[in-house]
């Protein structure tokens, strides 16, 4: 590691203010303090966001949830209004990581991160979430632009996520084993629209499956999924799986998130 400055205001002003004059805002640091120890990140001071009471918690706001963006993962999981409302989002909440990585990691750090196999990002684009900022409400689909890639502009901090009830939803995750990320995840929502199908850890990022929401939109059954053809030139392949083997997963995994669903 090497000697930074550490700030940690207790307003939102106050942290903006910071971060405008050349600071890095700092969330739950799960990406971040690897960063900065591998020498990847070198930013002169840290703005800790942890101080600004008005980032966190979770609220019901009619059919929808408003959940801060410093709102820990470990308090997504166990808010009893998440597990009401969206209890899709509090199992997924409830799977990142291990249970030191649920205690640090934030919403908004994972979101604006949005790592190409992070679990938040299919949740808020499976949900059609909107992303709300110090400046303004982007829709999930504008949100997404490609691996660590964000609508986010320089100075602009999420600060809260909007999510919309959905009338079914599921997240089916196929783990990673060492760092227990997506190898590949499908979050599968059935709302008033259509279903949303959200896919992460098989890209260069989030995406949504035009195929699998149109065969699941007319038939929500897991039989529906079979002859959806999943193109795995668009798929990402690794030492950890080629891309026909995470084409086969995004089959698996979105049938088991339909079961799920349908209880």
């Amino acid at each position: 590691m090497y000697a930074f400055a550490y700030e940690r205001p207790a307003s939102m002003a106050d942290a903006l203010a910071k971060i405008s004059a050349g600071g890095q805002a700092l969330a739950g640091g799960q990406t971040l303090i690897a960063s900065l120890k591998q020498r990847l990140a070198q930013p002169e001071s840290l703005i800790d966001l942890a101080g600004v009471a008005e980032l966190s918690g979770i609220k019901k706001d009619g059919n929808s949830l408003v959940i801060g963006a410093m709102t820990r993962h470990e308090t997504v999981a166990d808010s009893a209004d998440v597990q009401a409302m969206i209890p899709a989002l509090a199992a997924l909440a409830g799977g990142i990581g291990d249970r030191q990585v649920r205690a640090m990691g934030t919403m908004g750090g994972s979101v604006a991160n949005n790592d190409p196999a992070a679990c938040y990002p299919s949740a808020v684009l499976g949900l059609g979430a909107t992303v709300q900022t110090n400046k303004r409400s982007i829709a999930a689909d504008d949100f997404f632009q490609g691996m660590y890639t964000t609508a986010l502009e320089e100075g602009e901090l999420i600060t809260a996520i909007h999510f919309p009830a959905p009338q079914k939803a599921a997240y089916a995750k196929f783990r990673q084993p060492a760092s227990r990320f997506a190898l590949v995840g499908v979050f599968v929502a059935q709302t008033a629209n259509g279903v949303r199908v959200a896919i992460t850890g098989a890209g260069n990022g989030v995406f949504r499956h035009a195929g699998l929401e149109a065969a699941l939109s007319k038939s929500f059954t897991p039989e529906a999924v079979e002859g959806v053809a999943i193109d795995a030139g668009e798929l990402n392949g690794d030492l950890h799986a080629s891309a026909a083997y995470r084409a086969q997963l995004v089959k698996v995994q979105t049938q088991k998130a339909v079961q799920q669903a349908n209880g």
